[in-house]
């Protein structure tokens, strides 16, 4: 059995092929060659919780399970905040073939896929991104949106502004040529956006509508489970808004389900999944002026797809 550890996994995926990856896999969920129950959380003690995500993905064959824990408080003892592990089997026996580090997996998959979406969805002039979060997810996807548009300018929000300051302390250096810097909130980080990534663990909304100008594209990333919403629906309604998968979204997307069960939002305002417009079967952004909004709920096609990748590079082929 292969065993992949995090630093392998880094050197295996490259960003750039990762988004690649990642949006072929979902033009294959687009056309139906997944098979991908929802993901189960269970609570462990009010504040942690245990995701399954079991998938099969037809082209390539590969099925699986990720099993990963969910950990808010991790990040303050230099942990992620979601570790476990991704479980390759073997198509022939049923056997298990591979472990993969499923932090550094789902690290590298999210951000791949909020790129793959903004190369898609983003005015193609944008220069200044706003991210809001601090942890593993804003470096990620400050490295994979860098991969589709030319950044100049980069404002970071987080909890506080002392937060905001130590991320890019910590992470500067990385970005040369590229102007960070901390903003007070998050109101102040978006006000001049052309892309704006919300990659929080909050239970309450960070973001709001009325906050973003005309021709920006979001992504909301963080909140993968109901009980956790990022967005307000003034930032659905005002966009042209697409997820990665329509049942997770129905399902999964607290501001989705309250818009629907309210009727303030009728489910024909979600224009469509990603992978149809990767494949140009749905139209993206409209005009320069237009809001786009890609809801991300993260889905097993992007994991099996990438762990797919990483064996894939590991053996030559």
């Amino acid at each position: 059995m292969i065993h992949i550890q995090a630093v392998e996994l880094r050197r295996l995926l490259p960003m750039s092929e990762a988004i690649e990856t990642v949006q072929q896999a979902m033009i294959a969920v687009a056309a139906g060659k997944a098979n991908m129950p929802l993901r189960s959380v269970m609570e462990i003690d009010g504040t942690n919780r245990l995701g399954v995500m079991p998938g099969a993905l037809r082209d390539p064959d590969v099925y699986g399970v990720k099993l990963i824990s969910l950990f808010p408080g991790n990040p303050a003892k230099g942990l992620s905040s979601h570790i476990g592990s991704m479980v390759i089997f073997d198509n022939a026996t049923g056997a298990v073939s591979a472990l993969l580090d499923a932090d550094a997996l789902t690290a590298i998959r999210t951000a791949a896929a909020s790129a793959a979406a903004t190369r898609a969805l983003a005015r193609k002039d944008a220069t200044r991104l706003a991210i809001i979060g601090t942890g593993e997810q804003a470096e990620t996807h400050i490295e994979a949106i860098s991969c589709v548009r030319d950044i100049s300018h980069i404002r970071i929000a987080g909890r506080s502004r002392a937060r905001a300051e130590a991320f890019v302390d910590r992470v500067g250096a990385r970005f040369p040529g590229v102007e960070i810097s901390a903003a007070d909130d998050a109101r102040h980080a978006v006000a001049d956006a052309d892309i704006v990534c919300t990659v929080t663990s909050s239970a309450t909304v960070v973001l709001n509508g009325d906050w973003i100008a005309p021709g920006c594209h979001v992504n909301a990333v963080g909140a993968s489970v109901p009980t956790m919403q990022e967005i307000d629906q003034q930032m659905l309604f005002k966009s042209a808004l697409y997820v990665d998968y329509l049942p997770s979204a129905l399902a999964q997307a607290r501001e989705i389900i309250d818009a629907i069960a309210s009727q303030a939002m009728a489910q024909s305002h979600i224009l469509g999944e990603i992978g149809q417009v990767y494949d140009g079967t749905m139209a993206g952004r409209g005009s320069d002026a237009a809001i786009t909004l890609y809801r991300s709920l993260g889905v097993a096609a992007q994991d099996l797809s990438c762990a797919q990748r990483v064996l894939a590079n590991k053996s030559g082929l």
